[in-house]
This record gives structure tokens, sequence and C-alpha cells, in this order.
């Protein structure tokens, strides 16, 4: 689609036109579709701006970095601020801090999914660590299970020691889902301690509990 074109559909009545024009995008580099992305930030739409905070992510400036923050902090609909996180993480160590900020401060369970599950991948043990202890303190069961397989992610890193000993805490857990989630994150650990707590849990009396004891163990072995 031509520049023109794109234009003319941005300022389209017809949401979906817009939509268009937002993905027509992807095909122009970063001066050239950052301001154009940057118009439909404020949206009447959450699909807009949703794809927008795609869009910055792909396409990287300072002024998209600026523009990410601004709606992972401020944007009412928790899909469009779950999206900018997914695309900020893009931008590596510059959006640790305002990732791990956003963890602390927003209770949705999507935004901070969004948050624990691109942490995983980023070299920053600490930050990741730090946001698990946060999410294993909440009253969120998906944000609670999502923290253990992240502390999971934390072995053979500098936190590994503090994980496991987080992890070592829940074996007994009450609730099924957090022991099974337990086993799958302990199965990571080459330690005694760890390796002594999934043969335990093999043994629980939750069935499914025990396939994580023995999944995990095959996915490592």
């Amino acid at each position: 689609m031509e520049i023109a074109q794109i234009k003319h559909y941005l300022q389209s009545h017809d949401s979906q036109e817009r939509l268009r024009a937002l993905v027509a995008l992807r095909d122009y580099d970063s001066p050239t579709a950052v301001p154009l992305l940057l118009s439909r930030a404020q949206d009447s739409e959450f699909l807009v701006r949703s794809f927008v905070a795609m869009g910055l992510g792909n396409k990287q400036s300072p002024e998209a970095f600026d523009a990410l923050v601004n709606l992972l902090t401020t944007d009412p609909d928790h899909n469009v601020r779950a999206e900018a996180a997914n695309s900020l993480s893009k931008y590596g160590a510059a959006a640790v801090d305002h990732l791990v900020q956003v963890f602390q401060q927003d209770q949705s369970w999507l935004v901070r999914r969004s948050i624990l599950a691109p942490l995983m991948d980023m070299p920053h043990p600490e930050a990741l660590y730090q946001i698990c202890l946060q999410g294993l303190a909440g009253d969120d069961q998906i944000v609670r299970e999502e923290s253990i397989s992240a502390l999971g992610a934390l072995a053979h890193s500098s936190q590994q020691a503090p994980a496991l000993e987080q992890l070592l805490a829940l074996v007994s857990d009450p609730a099924w889902q957090v022991r099974a989630r337990v086993a799958r994150a302990l199965a990571k650990f080459d330690q005694a301690q760890a390796q002594a707590a999934v043969s335990y849990l093999r043994r629980d009396q939750d069935h499914r509990v025990v396939g994580a004891a023995l999944e995990g163990s095959l996915e490592t072995s």
C-alpha cells in the first residue's frame, strides 16, 4: 500500500481501514512508520491502539519507546497495556525497569503475564526474580502459577539459589495446580534438594501433580 493510501485510511471512520493501514506500515522503515503509528496512539478503538503498540515494538525509535511506556502506564484497556508490555520488552535492557515498575503497580493478570513471559527470555535474572516474588505474594492464581514457572527459568542463573528456596517452600501447597507448576519448575534445577523434591512430588496424592513431575523430568533429561 502506498503511503498516501495509508494516510488516507488512517483518517477513516472505519476502524477496519485504520487497521489495514497500520498493518501496511510493516513494509516501511521506522522513520516513515513511527510518526504514522503515533498518530493513532489515542484511537477510540482498543484494537487499533493494540496494533499501534505492536507496530511500535517492530519499528523502533526513541519516540516509539516513549509512546510504549505511555501506553503501558496510562491506557485504560488491559489488552493494549499487555501488547505495549510485549513490544517494550523488545527494546531490551532499557525496558526492564519500566516493566518491573508496571508489574508492581498494574493488577491485570494479562498485563503481568505479558511482562513475565518476555523477561523469562531476557538476561536479567535479578529483575525476573523480583517480579516473581511480587507475583507469588499476590492473590491472582494465574499470576502466581506463572511466577512459579518463571522461577524455573532462573535455574543456572545468578538467582538460582533464592529461586530454588521459593520453589521448595511451595512443595506442600494445598492447591494441586501450584504443586504441578512447582514440580515442572524444580525439574530444571540440578541441585540434590530440587531432585529430591521432584521425587517426592512423583508420589503426590493428585495424579496431575505426579504427571507434571514425570513430564518435567523427561523434558530435562
